[in-house]
């Protein structure tokens, strides 16, 4: 950022957090073989664990739901990626609560569609954080929560999970290529 740090805005600190997550994702999928993208890991408890592909299918939804909601627009997925990805589910599946045995059916159609789609997520995301008015993140996007969720707060959370999930995709391959 070229900014001094007593101008940043809220949405240029999003806007910085936002800009990590493609490269940690693109470092983890861009040399990756379509086997080892959807090998579940074993767990110590025996269990297998979620598989680098579902990890960043997941971040991808995730952002994509919750930056639409954000917005009341549609997701980046309803512009045909389901069918691009070739992944086995419904159309509003995002992976939250998903067992071992529904992350075990993750498929997808190449390790450059994955990237490709979040690539597209994280274009909107920028867009919808380069238009957001002056005052917009304090916007109420969830009263189901004490205190109510405002579109920052929101915005923050989806980025500290990406970065979560992004380490997790890394460290698996690490395990898995070794």
């Amino acid at each position: 950022m070229t900014q001094n740090a007593s101008e940043l805005t809220a949405v240029d600190a999003l806007l910085e957090s936002f800009s990590r997550i493609p490269e940690l994702l693109h470092n983890v999928v861009d040399d990756i073989d379509a086997d080892l993208l959807t090998t579940q890991p074993q767990l110590p408890d025996g269990h297998p664990g979620n598989s680098i592909g579902w990890i960043v299918w997941h971040i991808g939804r995730m952002e994509d739901a919750q930056v639409a909601a954000i917005t009341d627009a549609p997701e980046v997925y309803a512009d045909g990626w389901a069918e691009r990805l070739g992944t086995p589910y419904a159309a509003d599946t995002h992976g939250y609560g998903m067992s071992a045995g529904d992350v075990a059916r993750f498929t997808v159609s190449s390790p450059s569609a994955l990237t490709a789609y979040y690539d597209a997520v994280h274009a909107r995301t920028v867009e919808v954080l380069q238009s957001t008015p002056a005052g917009g993140l304090s916007r109420v996007v969830d009263e189901r929560w004490d205190p109510p969720v405002t579109a920052l707060v929101r915005l923050v959370s989806v980025v500290d999970d990406a970065a979560q999930h992004a380490g997790q995709a890394a460290y698996i391959k690490g395990l898995l290529q070794d």
